[in-house]
């Protein structure tokens, strides 16, 4: 039982990871019913940019050691969320009243070009958070020790998805995102800036991602230039189990995706780790096509 409540809570809080990074792919389906390839490579960015302000702080005596850790992401969330805007306004703007393969054409060279700059940037091996961000601090809970950092994974990213939902569902401005996803035109003729919406709907998906890749950082201490692929798909693969385009889908299917990869890893074999992933999002396309929860509709977004 111990074991148990252990990889529960590993799963959540990578499920929380997944989640903050599928957001990101539904909102923009959910609004321009494409799919942002070079999402993932935003979540590198944001882990190498996490990585070099802390270090940059640390080595200025601004703020050292863990304190450090809140106005870094801040400001990574910033960084990131204005690369999105320009990625939006530069790749796929201009090709928005093009086919939809021109689209995806666009995107996915976008993905090649953040993965080469931030390899000839940063260079091609691991790069390794410090010691000090990563808080080896242990909380007992029903008698068993989980480690502090994947409990202010799941608080923080529970925090953002709640935030995000809140916005979406509870502002002006949030309900002029929901009535652009429904149709544009409309939502034009009633004096919403389609642009500035859908402008926005980058800023946030990639601020989240870029959260997501300090806490990949922090909770592995490893990154490197190529993981943006390997989250993204995996990101990817949340959004569709959850309903693609659907917020609260995302969340759903992060979380499911993260616990039954780790229980798979704990319980069957670490090997076959990312099959299970996918064969559960096959069964589940098989059984019911649009997601657990559906895809986007007026009410869902």
């Amino acid at each position: 039982m111990d074991q148990l409540f252990q990889q529960l809570v590993n799963g959540l809080a990578v499920g929380g990871i997944y989640a903050l990074v599928a957001l990101g792919y539904t909102m923009v389906y959910g609004v321009l019913k494409l799919i942002n390839f070079a999402h993932g490579d935003l979540f590198t960015i944001g882990a190498y940019l996490g990585l070099t302000l802390f270090v940059a702080m640390g080595s200025a005596g601004t703020l050292p050691g863990f304190a450090a850790v809140l106005p870094v992401a801040v400001m990574v969330m910033g960084l990131t969320a204005l690369l999105g805007g320009v990625l939006e306004r530069v790749a796929y703007r201009p090709l928005r009243k093009a086919g939809r393969l021109s689209a995806v054409v666009s995107a996915l060279g976008a993905s090649i070009f953040f993965q080469n700059a931030v390899m000839l940037v940063w260079g091609a091996n691991y790069e390794v958070y410090p010691e000090v961000m990563r808080p080896s601090a242990v909380i007992f809970l029903f008698d068993t020790g989980v480690p502090l950092i994947r409990l202010l994974i799941i608080g923080v990213s529970l925090l953002l998805m709640l935030t995000l939902y809140g916005f979406i569902h509870h502002t002006r401005t949030g309900t002029a995102v929901r009535a652009a996803a429904i149709d544009q035109g409309a939502a034009a003729l009633m004096g919403i800036n389609v642009n500035r919406i859908i402008t926005l709907v980058f800023l946030i998906g990639a601020g989240l991602g870029g959260a997501a890749g300090i806490m990949v950082g922090m909770s592995y201490g490893q990154i490197d230039f190529s993981m943006g692929f390997s989250y993204g798909l995996k990101a990817f693969t949340a959004a569709v189990l959850g309903g693609i385009g659907n917020i609260p889908g995302a969340m759903l299917g992060g979380m499911l995706l993260g616990l039954i990869e780790t229980l798979g890893s704990a319980y069957l074999t670490i090997a076959w780790k990312d099959a299970i992933s996918f064969l559960v999002l096959i069964l589940i396309l098989i059984i019911r096509p649009t997601g657990i929860l559906g895809e986007r509709t007026a009410e869902k977004l």
